[in-house]
């Protein structure tokens, strides 16, 4: 991709050059009312594409500072996700481990006695 761009540069400036060395004629400039500057075209021509070269470079930096300043609690908020995951996954850890280490519950033995025991406290009026 580097050699596309590279590519395309190289003979826009190629093009530029060549349009530049054919016109020599003196141009005039009015900058304001009052104020006229009078040069070459190819002068003219290779400032106005300087300029636009640096308006067009700083807005690539204004746009990459936008987006690393939008970006920035987003990346904060994947890496909080991500420690809170693993902590997910090392407490399941812990349980499952617990789980394995404590003996098996008598819930079920308990009912079973509580059912063959005779319920004492019930009166039997006959």
């Amino acid at each position: 991709m580097k050699q596309v761009n590279f590519l395309i540069i190289f003979i826009f400036c190629l093009a530029l050059a060549l349009f530049t060395i054919e016109n020599t004629k003196l141009a005039t400039i009015y900058i304001v009312p009052g104020v006229q500057v009078q040069a070459p075209i190819a002068v003219e021509l290779l400032l106005a594409t300087g300029l636009g070269a640096v308006f067009a470079w700083l807005f690539s930096m204004w746009t990459q500072l936008q987006r690393q300043l939008l970006s920035s609690p987003q990346r904060k908020q994947n890496v909080r996700i991500q420690e809170l995951e693993s902590k997910i996954e090392q407490y399941q850890a812990e349980v499952q481990s617990l789980q394995l280490a404590l003996p098996p519950s008598s819930d079920s033995s308990t009912k079973e006695t509580e059912t063959n025991v005779p319920n004492t406290h019930s009166s039997n009026v006959q």
